[in-house]
């Protein structure tokens, strides 16, 4: 998908908005939308996804292309992150920005980020890095790069404040997500039995993510439909990925994420936002990740966080159960799912109580809004043009 260079004569704010997968493409979507309305004729360009491009970013690469995860798995794209960041750099060298706006993805961000501030380009970066997790130093470089850190979750300013960063807790912009849940409407769609218990399946938002959650995921659902009378599954899919990714499944798919949550009595969720979205919904849920050997490997010797579930980590307590790695039988991962799909267990009350404490830690809506406050405050300082 390409996209103009210039956004030509009086085309007032200009801010390019990077984001490179899913969860990023939803939060830069929301900034895009808030941009607008306070500036409706702002030119915006970037990286992402559909929800992107519906609030009006012109896209220079799409997030099939951006959505890769682990060391190894990063080492075979290395041309076309090359080949990309090439571009990018050009247009900033061009002198047409008034300011870059990073989401996450820290790998690619991070150096755009360096390059834009070599520049003079001021950049707001939305949802830094995880330096709680792993490569504390970022906080430093980051603070030394960035004119405003905008943060999503409360702990984290503190991080990036003792480098002299400008941090700001804005609030998680999951808080914001307008989407209806509808799990009747969902329900009847699949033929499904709102009484009877649902297991919902989130195995990822990238290819590689699929091939190796699917099998184990789907064998631990199979045997949980053999112990659980009555149970129903229901896989969640997404729409970036084609239909062919999820062939071979033998349970009913949906794009409709949100009232999936809402119908499931239970979820198996693979790492990262998915572990928040599970949280905000109230859906008890165990948590899996696969990836490849050697980036395992690596991540053992490099990551310093006591969970992998980003709720838990919120909670500042286990929310969830957690399997990595050859833990992730599907045998292991029906005992600990099997009691979450009764309604009257003791384990299942005890992870919707952790699951509000979850809710209650991730500040108020209106993260979007506060991000372009701050985009606002930088713009307002800089010397050589007029805020538009």
């Amino acid at each position: 998908m390409g996209a103009k260079a210039d956004p030509g004569a009086g085309a007032g704010l200009r801010v390019m908005i990077l984001a490179g997968e899913v969860s990023g493409d939803a939060h830069a979507a929301q900034v895009a939308t808030e941009i607008r309305r306070r500036w409706p004729e702002a030119w915006l360009i970037g990286l992402g996804g559909e929800r992107m491009a519906r609030a009006g970013v012109e896209l220079l690469c799409g997030l099939r292309e951006l959505s890769v995860m682990g060391f190894a798995e990063v080492v075979r794209r290395l041309a076309f992150f090359r080949r990309l960041e090439g571009r990018i750099r050009a247009l900033l060298r061009d002198g047409v920005f008034d300011i870059v706006i990073p989401v996450d993805y820290p790998g690619f961000n991070m150096r755009i980020s360096a390059y834009a501030s070599k520049l003079g380009v001021p950049v707001l970066y939305y949802i830094g890095p995880q330096v709680w997790a792993w490569k504390a130093g970022r906080a430093k470089r980051l603070a030394g790069m960035a004119r405003g850190i905008a943060l999503v979750l409360p702990f984290e300013p503190s991080l990036y404040r003792m480098h002299g960063g400008r941090a700001r807790f804005v609030g998680h912009p999951l808080l914001d997500e307008t989407a209806t849940a509808d799990p009747l409407a969902l329900a009847e769609a699949l033929g499904t039995d709102p009484d009877k218990p649902v297991l919902a399946i989130f195995p990822g938002s990238r290819d590689q993510e699929l091939e190796r959650h699917f099998r184990p995921f789907t064998e631990a659902a199979l045997m949980l439909q053999r112990r659980v009378a009555g149970l129903q599954v229901i896989v969640s899919r997404l729409p970036h990925l084609p239909s062919a990714a999820y062939r071979g499944c033998p349970f009913p798919t949906t794009t409709d994420a949100v009232s999936l949550r809402a119908l499931a009595t239970a979820g198996l969720v693979k790492s990262g936002t998915n572990t928040l979205e599970a949280a905000l919904a109230g859906m008890p849920f165990v948590v899996a990740y696969i990836t490849h050997p050697l980036t395992y490997f690596l991540a053992r010797r490099l990551v310093r966080v006591p969970s992998i579930a980003l709720a838990s980590l919120v909670a500042g307590e286990p929310v969830a159960r957690e399997f990595v790695q050859r833990d992730a039988t599907p045998e292991a991962l029906v005992g600990a799912l099997e009691p979450l799909l009764d309604r009257s267990s003791t384990e299942r009350a005890a992870a919707v109580s952790g699951l509000a404490r979850v809710r209650a830690s991730m500040g108020t809506p209106g993260a979007a809004v506060r991000v372009v406050d701050m985009m606002e405050e930088i713009l307002s300082d800089q010397p050589t043009r007029t805020t538009p």
